[in-house]
């Protein structure tokens, strides 16, 4: 086994951080090449997701001045699971593993050693988990392993704290190359490719400048796709809920049918007010959902590019 590594860095719209992000990488990947860990020849590649600012000039510059820096720019603004995968696609047949993180400096660079040593021991995926979730509020730290617990209880197989800092052997993002979903959800696909793992723990930063690019609506967003991309618990959720109201139907029936016996009888129009919003809005719930798995099966019939490159830097 060779040991070329590639950092895979998606991009967009990361004008205020790069130069930071790029200096620090850069340190990381020189100290690792002096300790004999990692190939001369091992590159940072920055993905520039169809940014608007000046992320892709600072790109070109930082691989005129410096060759460990290359670069990979999307025709359009995909989305951070697609620029991943895309700078992933473009860069595996020039590494022997990659690692994927973020340029908002969050993910430890740190951590990298003791994800090469792991892959050197012979580990083909090493996921890079948060430890604590000391510097975040209440309210994001709540969200968040919500969102991991949530993933879980609906079927979708991911490992909790670990967002995509991660190291894939070559073999591993080979296999990764086979799945050829377009509703892309990284998290739940790694852990379904079956080789040996590892876990590397870390203290996740706050970002160092910028905006974050994963909002509340953005996570909500990418829950919903995992969910729905792994897992038919939804529409098994939707016939238990028609039991259910099936039962409390007849509880009611039969509650009515006493109330009347007894002489206090609830008004017609009171019961099917109440029955009429409780069954349509359930009705609306489970054909949305229905909807989306349709939705979907639409997407992935028509077969179109979850990316397209429209220039390579290497």
């Amino acid at each position: 086994m060779g040991n070329t590594v590639y950092f895979v860095v998606p991009c967009y719209n990361e004008e205020e951080v790069l130069p930071e992000t790029s200096k620090r990488l850069y340190e990381k990947m020189k100290s690792l090449v002096i300790a004999g860990k990692v190939s001369p020849d091992s590159r940072i590649c920055f993905v520039d997701d169809g940014s608007k600012d000046k992320t892709w000039k600072m790109i070109e510059e930082l691989h005129e001045a410096e060759p460990v820096f290359v670069g990979v720019k999307l025709s359009r603004n995909r989305g951070h699971q697609n620029a991943l995968l895309g700078g992933m696609m473009t860069v595996k047949d020039d590494c022997d593993a990659l690692i994927s993180l973020d340029a908002d400096l969050q993910d430890d660079p740190d951590a990298i050693d003791s994800m090469v040593d792991e892959w050197i021991a012979g580990a083909d995926v090493v996921y890079g988990v948060r430890s604590a979730r000391k510097t975040d509020t209440f309210f994001k730290r709540f969200t968040a392993e919500g969102f991991y617990k949530v993933m879980e209880i609906m079927g979708a197989q991911v490992v909790f704290n670990h967002a995509d800092y991660r190291l894939l052997s070559h073999r591993a993002v080979e296999a990764l190359a086979e799945y050829k979903e377009v509703n892309l959800f990284l998290r739940g696909m790694i852990p379904t490719l079956g080789y040996k793992t590892a876990i590397v723990t870390y203290e996740r930063n706050e970002r160092f400048a910028g905006e974050s690019k994963y909002p509340l609506k953005k996570m909500l967003a990418l829950a919903w796709n995992g969910i729905t991309s792994f897992s038919t618990k939804p529409l098994s959720l939707i016939v238990t809920a028609g039991i259910l109201l099936m039962v409390i139907a007849a509880i009611l029936l039969l509650v009515c049918a006493g109330r009347t016996i007894w002489g206090t009888a609830p008004s017609s129009v009171e019961v099917f007010s109440y029955s009429l919003w409780l069954l349509g809005g359930i009705q609306l719930f489970a054909l949305g959902v229905v909807g989306e798995y349709i939705g979907k099966i639409y997407a992935e019939v028509k077969g179109r590019p979850r990316y397209i490159i429209e220039t390579y830097l290497k």
